[in-house]
């Protein structure tokens, strides 16, 4: 972005669109105008490529979803060529999560598009960006701690950056410990819940696993993470239900989610397909009724729970 000219004048000229609502038209007004007092205007679209991802099971095909998903190409029709003729002084941006290559749009745009794609970091990858971006925050931390970190939060990079912008705050000058990473980023059972349900619903077995053994031994009662887990693909049920027909505001107020929350599950959502969801929530009352009916003890119908939905 540095060749974008000063970092607060970009900022001024930077607009951000929801293209999972956004029109071709609106889209140009936008292009069209000129930059202030700065050489370039950024355009940030996000999601539009999603809109163009049919929303099927493996087995399953919806001829409603293929008719609107054909039909909401044609009105981008002009997408393209319009790409061509964008003002020198604007710079157009698609965001999106992950992308099939047969994606209708993605396909028609790459030909006259720079794609680049940035998977999701794990592993070494992470642990190494933790490291990089703390230098970088002007701090220091421990191999332990860096695990740990890695595990708590996992590869949303947007949320890593701010929990060691938070933890270089917080030890002023010293090395980052796993105390403070646990004082910081976990300080309390309801962030290690959510980071439970979040491996679960995102298919991190491992996190998943270990998570679960410290909920346990911190005393958290079976049945309570049991709700949480549901109240969770109920979420993502919900969203997936809603469709992409309204606006940001009556999907928040709906499901009674903002900011974090909301763009968490929304993202989650576009992970299953309904049939997908129908036999989780089987799955989920059967680990209920073992547990009640004294089938398995509650720690092992937990454990049998996460190790099939976290990697399904």
């Amino acid at each position: 972005m540095a060749s974008l000219g000063d970092p607060q004048m970009l900022a001024i000229n930077t607009v951000r669109l929801d293209g999972q609502h956004l029109t071709l038209n609106e889209l140009k007004d936008n292009c069209n105008a000129a930059p202030f007092l700065a050489p370039y205007r950024l355009i940030i679209v996000e999601g539009l490529l999603k809109r163009f991802e049919p929303k099927w099971g493996k087995q399953r095909y919806s001829k409603r979803d293929i008719s609107k998903n054909r039909n909401g190409l044609e009105r981008w029709e002009g997408f393209v060529s319009y790409i061509g003729q964008l003002p020198q002084t604007t710079i157009l941006m698609l965001v999106d999560g992950e992308i099939k290559t047969s994606n209708s749009l993605l396909k028609k745009v790459s030909s006259v598009a720079n794609i680049k794609t940035y998977p999701r970091l794990t592993g070494s990858n992470l642990t190494a960006w933790i490291r990089r971006r703390m230098v970088e925050e002007g701090g220091s931390i421990t191999s332990q701690a860096v695990s740990l970190l890695a595990e708590l939060v996992g590869g949303n990079l947007w949320v890593m950056n701010n929990e060691i912008q938070k933890l270089v705050l917080y030890t002023r000058g010293s090395q980052v410990t796993e105390d403070d990473v646990r004082q910081v980023v976990s300080s309390a059972q309801e962030t290690n819940i959510f980071t439970l349900v979040d491996a679960v619903v995102e298919g991190r077995a491992g996190v998943a696993q270990r998570m679960l053994q410290r909920l346990l031994q911190e005393g958290m009662p079976p049945g309570q993470i049991l709700a949480m887990i549901t109240r969770q693909f109920r979420l993502i049920a919900q969203a997936m239900d809603l469709g992409t027909g309204l606006s940001r505001k009556q999907i928040q107020d709906r499901l009674g989610l903002t900011g974090y929350p909301l763009d968490k599950t929304l993202k989650q959502s576009e992970l299953y397909d309904l049939e997908h969801i129908k036999r989780t929530y089987a799955r989920l009352l059967e680990t209920d009724l073992a547990i009640k009916t004294g089938k398995y003890n509650d720690q092992l119908a937990l454990e049998l729970l996460l190790a099939e939905l976290s990697t399904c």
